[in-house]
């Protein structure tokens, strides 16, 4: 028998789901609660995704043959089909977006293009699935925040809403899924932080070329108020980020898992609301 290389709760399920989301009439505005900055946000972590999902998806797949546990195995195919679904309609979330307002899809996807380029030929496989695995748990993180009691998405546009919960339930289902086979393939715990520390900093920066880009094609990228709104959205009382320090830190503990940080409830109870609308 197989020794269990998945730490995945067993009645956490990983799904393949496929949204039927009417977005393109949302992505015209401001679709966080009017926001500048809040919507810049989002839509500059939308334009990290596909080429991302497709590389985790690669980071994973390349030790599928390394794995002797089925239920392990059958949770990287469920994460494949799941990023592939997310690259898919984030891809489809950005070129509307791009064509509607005016943004240059090639400017904003071609550095993280070009670095990811570059990490596949000169960045050994194990260093990739440590990324991957933590920007998993970057995700997750993100996603907690999304679905927890702050409501994060209460007032933005609900065809918005309904994608970017879809997307955070995901990641929470199969945030351990690459991290359990970065562990099942002997990858390092040094490894591991390093690859925390870069990921933080490369993921920050993409997000924040974005941003700038968008606000400039807007004529809002000298805009002092839209800037001051985005430092009270990132990091005031209620804040995207306010919160997530600890869990963030977490991950650089050595017994650290990500299920550690339990999320089924929240799960659950976005599976209730879709069965009752």
């Amino acid at each position: 028998m197989s020794q269990s290389q998945s730490y995945t709760p067993d009645n956490v399920p990983i799904k393949k789901r496929n949204p039927e989301l009417d977005i393109a009439e949302a992505l015209k505005g401001e679709w966080m609660d009017n926001h500048v900055f809040a919507t810049a946000w989002f839509n500059a972590m939308s334009i990290t995704f596909p080429l991302g999902e497709q590389f985790f998806i690669n980071s994973v797949r390349h030790y599928r043959d390394r794995i002797s546990d089925p239920k392990l195995q059958e949770e990287m195919r469920q994460f494949y089909s799941q990023e592939a679904v997310h690259l898919r309609e984030h891809q489809r979330y950005n070129e509307l977006l791009c064509a509607q307002r005016g943004y240059d899809l090639e400017a904003l996807e071609g550095p993280l293009r070009r670095r990811m380029g570059w990490v596949k030929k000169n960045v050994p496989a194990r260093e990739q699935l440590a990324g991957t695995a933590a920007v998993e748990h970057l995700t997750a993180v993100l996603a907690e925040k999304a679905l927890g009691e702050d409501n994060l998405f209460a007032k933005a546009h609900p065809a918005m809403a309904k994608l970017w919960k879809w997307h955070a339930v995901e990641e929470m289902e199969h945030k351990s899924v690459a991290f359990d086979v970065y562990r099942a393939i002997g990858g390092t715990e040094k490894m591991r932080r390093a690859a925390m520390r870069r990921s933080t900093f490369f993921l920050t920066w993409d997000i924040l070329h974005g941003v700038r880009h968008i606000l400039s094609r807007d004529g809002k990228l000298w805009n002092l108020k839209v800037w001051a709104s985005g430092l009270v959205f990132l990091f005031g009382r209620e804040g995207v980020l306010r919160g997530t320090l600890k869990p963030y830190r977490d991950f650089f503990r050595e017994d650290f898992h990500p299920w550690q940080q339990d999320t089924q409830q929240l799960i659950k109870d976005w599976e209730l609301h879709q069965l009752s609308n």
